[in-house]
């Protein structure tokens, strides 16, 4: 008798189990070489698993019916298909089931008709299906005829015709001609339309201004993307925590489908605390405190504040919906700014207070008005003062961007100005404006090119008793890096930075992403502020820097040179969107 010890028996059934758990291969081979087929057949016939040679050689009958049909969704209807069972390529893998396939010569598509009945014809958003695959000529695939029937049906249901159906849906085919048929004639039968939106929950909210954030009247023809307007309309208001909106063909009376609102009130009152760091002005804290609705007809107000070394400041404001009441509204604010002025003595004291009218036109422009009156009192070098003005203004701005938080394409653009007469509750005349203009491309996935360009000017009787906060100064994180913020200014007879009447500044900067969230930078940035026009002399930093794209938008850190003014080399951080 053969004494086995334990060790040696347990040593045995460990390679046994393995070898029983060994997963069996699949390999095909096509001639020619078909890569799209071999997925698909692979795909077809799925995994082996665990099969020994002789289940393998019951399991390869029904793979050569699964790699048929296989070929036959691609086109091929007369494949050549061989199979063979093989031993384990490695110790470690179980028996492989090989399969040369040869898939002849295809289908291709001889007649084609998609055709669109009803209505539905005469919308123009409607498509008919035009992929290129299915034109004459064209190799039969079986994939974009299902894809041509669900995008109908896809756009049918979006644009509610409910009732809609194939007269007839039709592919036929010869093998031996090598040549289909395809024929798709929809009828898409009567557009539903949308009924009253009626509103449920806790909404404390008057009717109407509930009714004013609807983006379609009562008996407008169905859309889904409507009902998705509404939704994200609500939801954005500010007002809601949460948001549920039904529009359910089943409950259709008369082809008029109502839509069903059910609401949850948010909470009354919010507070925000944020922490954050610039190299513009150090370390910096920011607070703020909102009322979301303060009665029925949705107003609001709030106060924030924010305090860094070379500046405090606070702020409130009260706002009145209009309409549409997402988009416009009317805003009384007003606010105390306390500011060290281009890292000197300088000091201003600015407070102001207005009413504004913010409101969105058709073009997507935001346009603000504004009457703003601010007193500042304010110390540059030796000039001191005490200036009153009262400006109405108005400014424009535009924003395209793919992304709000880290774009790779788009622009914005910015206009705003300022006028006071003296004597209307203004101690000078004076006509002020801005222009910025950025852009941001994207080519290859990795290479970002950025732009920026600024310009600002006043014109005045009376520029000595101009306020700083009116005054132009360049440098900084945002300016022109490679000089310390708002070091780039006229100088008095005393050598202190008292700001310019113009300021012109601009950048371009090109960026290579390394990695999913890291991109290295390379920038140039030119400007200055300054008094005359003639001859203005600009100042150029050049730089490196890394990009962190964080949840809030990229971290920017940046090794600045400035090529004047004896050089020297600056480090920047800052953070938030691009554009």
């Amino acid at each position: 008798m053969t004494y086995l010890a334990p060790f040696t028996c347990g040593l045995i059934l460990c390679i046994a189990s393995f070898a029983v758990c060994a997963q069996s291969e699949l390999v095909v081979r096509i001639k020619p070489a078909n890569s799209e087929l071999k997925d698909n057949i692979e795909g077809y016939i799925g995994s082996l698993g665990d099969r020994d040679e002789e289940a393998l050689m019951r399991f390869s009958r029904g793979a050569v019916e699964q790699a048929r049909k296989a070929a036959q969704a691609l086109g091929y209807y007369q494949p050549h298909i061989e199979t063979e069972i093989k031993p384990p390529a490695k110790a470690n893998k179980g028996p492989r089931l090989v399969m040369t396939v040869e898939p002849g010569e295809p289908i291709r598509i001889r007649d084609i008709t998609v055709r669109i009945q009803g209505p539905a014809s005469e919308l123009k958003a409607f498509r008919i299906p035009n992929s290129r695959y299915l034109r004459s000529g064209e190799v039969l695939n079986h994939g974009h005829y299902e894809d041509a029937k669900r995008l109908i049906q896809n756009q049918a249901s979006r644009y509610g015709f409910f009732s809609g159906r194939f007269l007839r849906q039709r592919l036929t085919v010869d093998p031996l001609a090598g040549v289909a048929d395809i024929e798709l004639v929809y009828d898409s039968g009567p557009r539903y339309a949308l009924g009253k939106v009626q509103f449920t929950g806790d909404s404390p909210f008057d009717e109407d201004l509930l009714r004013r954030m609807v983006p379609f009247q009562e008996g407008a023809p169905y859309d889904s993307e409507l009902i998705a307007e509404l939704n994200n309309a609500l939801q954005s208001s500010g007002y809601f925590e949460r948001v549920r909106v039904d529009a359910a063909p089943t409950a259709s009376v008369g082809q008029t489908i109502p839509v069903a609102v059910q609401l949850q009130t948010r909470k009354p009152r919010t507070m925000g605390l944020g922490l954050g760091f610039s190299t513009d002005v150090g370390p910096r804290a920011k607070a703020n405190w909102t009322r979301h609705w303060v009665n029925p007809e949705g107003h609001s107000y709030g106060i924030e504040t924010e305090v860094s070394a070379p500046r405090q400041n606070v702020g409130l404001w009260y706002d009145v919906p209009l309409d549409p009441p997402l988009t416009d509204k009317f805003r009384f604010a007003g606010g105390y700014q306390n500011e060290e002025i281009a890292n000197t003595d300088s000091l201003s004291k600015l407070l102001t207070v207005g009413p504004e009218w913010h409101s969105k036109l058709p073009s997507g422009w935001q346009r603000v008005i504004s009457l703003k009156w601010q007193r500042e009192e304010y110390r540059l070098g030796d000039d001191s003062g005490l200036s009153n003005l009262l400006m109405p203004g108005v400014s424009y701005a535009y924003l395209r961007s793919d992304n709000r938080i880290d774009p790779h394409n788009g622009y914005r653009l910015q206009f705003d100005t300022q006028v006071a007469k003296e004597g209307l509750l203004s101690d000078t005349n004076l006509v002020h404006g801005n222009v910025l203009l950025k852009g941001l491309t994207t080519l290859g996935r990795n290479h970002r090119f950025l732009g920026r360009v600024q310009f600002g000017g006043s014109a005045t009787n009376g520029y000595k008793s101009m306020p700083p906060s009116l005054r132009f100064f360049a440098g900084g994180d945002q300016s022109v890096r490679g000089y310390d913020y708002q070091t780039l200014s006229p100088k008095n007879s005393d050598g202190d930075r008292i700001g310019g009447r113009y300021l012109v500044a601009g950048s371009v900067e090109y960026q290579y992403s390394i990695a999913e969230k890291w991109r290295v930078a390379t920038f140039v940035d030119q400007g200055n502020s300054f008094n005359s026009l003639e001859l203005p002399s600009l100042k150029t930093g050049v730089g490196l820097g890394v990009r962190w794209v964080s949840p809030v938008g990229p971290l920017r850190l940046d090794l600045a040179h400035a090529l004047d003014d004896e050089g020297g080399i600056r480090l920047h951080f800052s953070m938030g969107p691009e554009l």
